[in-house]
């Protein structure tokens, strides 16, 4: 539950505390596992330049440089292959097609190596929302426990 770090006599600290509490009993009383499945619903029929897009919106302290780079690497690499996939149809195959698909096209090492890392660090961020789910047998490079 959250808390103040700081006393106040205004009445906004007495409403905040009140929200403070009903969010955390509402999040206590629903049942395990509901919250996931909201997220899934939400993200998992998403379709991956959607995901990206708003991935990205969270970013913070990019540069101007860095926010280039990105941009780059999602309209070059990432978008045009993966960019209409929907969110809940990764998985470890998806990612080694992709990463052929690169080598096929003869793209430079640095190239494959910054695509992956930024789909990497995308689609982590989805499995821990929930709408990506990885086989936990699988033990092949692409799959989040060996990245």
């Amino acid at each position: 539950m959250g808390s103040f770090f700081k006393e106040c006599e205004h009445p906004t600290q007495d409403r905040a505390s009140e929200r403070l509490l009903e969010i955390y009993n509402a999040k206590k009383a629903a049942p395990r596992g509901q919250v996931k499945a909201e997220w899934v619903a939400k993200y998992g029929a998403m379709r991956f330049g959607e995901y990206a897009a708003e991935w990205k919106a969270g970013q913070r302290d990019l540069g101007p440089a860095s926010v280039r780079h990105l941009d780059s690497l999602l309209s070059t690499h990432l978008l045009p292959l993966l960019g209409s996939r929907r969110m809940e149809t990764f998985d470890h195959k998806v990612v080694e097609g992709f990463i052929q698909t690169m080598e096929r096209n003869a793209v430079g090492l640095a190239a494959q190596s910054n695509a992956f890392d930024k789909l990497k660090a995308i689609l982590l961020d989805a499995h821990r929302l929930g709408p990506i789910r990885w086989p936990a047998s699988s033990r092949r490079s692409t799959t989040p426990s060996a990245w």
